[in-house]
C-alpha cells in the first residue's frame, strides 16, 4: 500500500493535470492567454505532515463549523426537508441519530457502542446523543474521533455542559491510519469523509469494525475534489452567475470580487475535499446501500458561505433565483447530465440489500467516473463506478 505522502502526491499531481487541461480548454474557448499554474516549492518537509499541520491550524479556533447563511436554510427547508421527511427525519442530525438507533436495535446490544468518524467540536455528536436518549437509548457510548486536539477539548466541554460526558467520548485519531479496537453497534460520519486521504483504508476499517447487522450512517459531500465543479456543472453555474448583481459576486470567504465565477480548489490547503469524488464510487463497491439520498450541485455556491450571505430571504427576486437554480439542478441530475454533490446514506456489509432512493436518482445513476491522471487512485474508483453502472 502506498504511504500517505505518496498517496497525497499522486492526488495533487492528478489535480494539477486536470487543472492544466481545464485551463487549456478555457483558453481555447475564450481566446486568451493562460497564466501558468504555480509549481509547488521544493521543501524538505514531509508533504503529508505539512498538510496535517494546515488542517489542524484551519480548525483550531473554529468554534462553529456548521453555520450557514439564511438563504441556505430557505433552500433546505423548502427543498431538502421534503427529501428527508419520507425517512421520518427533518435534518441530517436526526437522520444520523435515527439510523444509529436502528443499528443498535438490529445488533441487540444492551449497551450499544457507537463511533463518529471526524467529529470536530463534537457539537453535532452531542445533539445526536441527546436525540438517542429521546429515542429511548440510555446506556450507550458515542466515541468521537478527530485529529484536532483543540476541537476535542471543546467537545469535552460541550458534552459536560449538556450532561452527556459519560456518553460522548472525544478521542484523538488520524482517520487515515485508524485501526479500530473491537466492534461497534453503529458508525457515523458527518461531513468528514471528504477530509480523508486514505479512503480505502478507512472503509476497510469500518467494514471490520461493524458488528453483525450494524449500519454505517453518512452525511457528506461527494462532488469533485476540492469542492470544485465538474465542467458540465461549471458551465451552468456561470450561466446563472451572469444574472447576479455585481455586489452579489463578492466572495466573503476569500475576500475577493469574482465578476466571473472562479472555481476555487478548497484542497489547496489542508484536506478539504481532498478525495471527495472517490467517496461514492468506493462506497458502492465496498458496501450495500440501504438508503441513498443524493442532492445538490449547481446550487452550492449560491447558498454557501462564500456568496450565500448576499441573498435576502425576504427579497422575492433572491428567492425566485434560488428556486430556479434548484429546479435546473433537479432537471439536470434526473437527465444524467450532472451528478449530486451531497448525500445522506445508510450502508451495511450486505451488498445485496435493497436501497431506498429518490425517484430517478439511484446510486448507479449518480455515479460519475472521475477523469484525470491514471495514477492518483481515481482511475481505479472510476473503473469501479463504470462497473457499478453496468457500462
Amino acid at each position: 500500500m502506498a504511504t500517505l505522502t505518496e498517496r497525497l502526491l499522486r492526488v495533487l499531481r492528478s489535480a494539477r493535470a486536470v487543472e492544466e487541461a481545464s485551463a487549456a480548454t478555457h483558453v481555447a474557448d475564450e481566446g486568451a492567454a493562460a497564466e501558468p499554474l504555480p509549481l509547488a516549492p521544493e521543501t524538505s518537509v514531509d508533504p503529508y505532515q505539512a498538510r496535517m499541520d494546515q488542517e489542524r491550524a484551519i480548525f483550531v479556533d473554529q468554534t462553529e463549523v456548521h453555520d450557514l447563511p439564511p438563504i441556505f436554510h430557505y433552500w433546505s427547508n423548502r427543498y431538502l426537508l421534503p427529501m428527508q421527511q419520507p425517512l421520518g427525519v427533518r435534518n441530517p442530525e436526526q437522520f444520523l441519530a435515527r439510523y444509529l438507533h436502528e443499528s443498535a436495535r438490529r445488533t441487540g446490544s444492551s449497551k450499544p457502542r457507537f463511533v463518529s468518524l471526524g467529529c470536530g467540536n463534537c457539537d453535532a455528536e452531542t445533539r445526536i446523543a441527546r436525540e438517542l436518549v429521546e429515542l429511548g437509548l440510555d446506556d450507550f457510548t458515542l466515541e468521537c474521533l478527530d485529529i484536532n486536539e483543540a476541537m476535542l477539548e471543546r467537545g469535552a466541554q460541550i458534552a459536560r455542559a449538556s450532561g452527556l460526558e459519560t456518553r460522548v467520548i472525544p478521542l484523538q485519531a488520524d482517520l487515515n491510519r485508524w485501526e479500530p479496537l473491537g466492534s461497534y453497534d453503529g458508525i457515523m460520519a458527518n461531513q468528514s469523509l471528504h477530509h480523508v486521504l486514505e479512503l480505502e483504508h478507512l472503509f476497510d476499517a469500518v467494514l471490520a469494525a461493524l458488528a453483525p447487522r450494524a449500519l454505517f450512517a453518512v452525511s457528506d459531500m461527494i462532488g469533485r475534489n476540492g469542492h470544485q465543479r465538474w465542467p458540465e456543472a461549471l458551465a451552468i453555474v456561470r450561466e446563472f452567475w451572469r444574472e447576479l448583481p455585481g455586489t452579489y459576486r463578492f466572495n466573503r470567504q476569500l475576500q475577493r470580487q469574482e465578476d466571473e465565477f472562479q472555481d476555487w480548489d478548497c484542497s489547496n490547503e489542508g484536506f478539504e475535499g481532498i478525495r471527495a469524488q472517490d467517496i461514492l464510487p468506493l462506497l458502492s463497491v465496498k458496501f450495500g446501500f440501504e438508503v441513498f439520498v443524493g442532492f445538490g450541485n449547481i446550487i452550492d455556491p449560491f447558498i454557501d458561505r462564500g456568496f450565500g450571505h448576499h441573498f435576502d430571504v425576504t427579497n422575492p427576486w433572491d428567492t425566485d433565483f434560488i428556486d430556479r437554480v434548484h429546479a435546473r439542478d433537479e432537471a439536470e441530475m434526473r437527465a444524467g447530465r450532472i451528478t449530486p454533490t451531497h448525500m445522506l446514506a445508510v450502508l451495511s456489509t450486505d451488498r445485496g440489500t435493497q436501497c431506498y432512493h429518490r425517484p430517478g436518482l439511484s446510486v448507479a445513476h449518480c455515479l460519475r467516473a472521475p477523469s484525470g491522471a491514471a495514477d492518483d487512485g481515481s482511475a481505479e474508483s472510476g473503473a469501479r463506478a463504470s462497473d457499478a453502472r453496468g457500462d
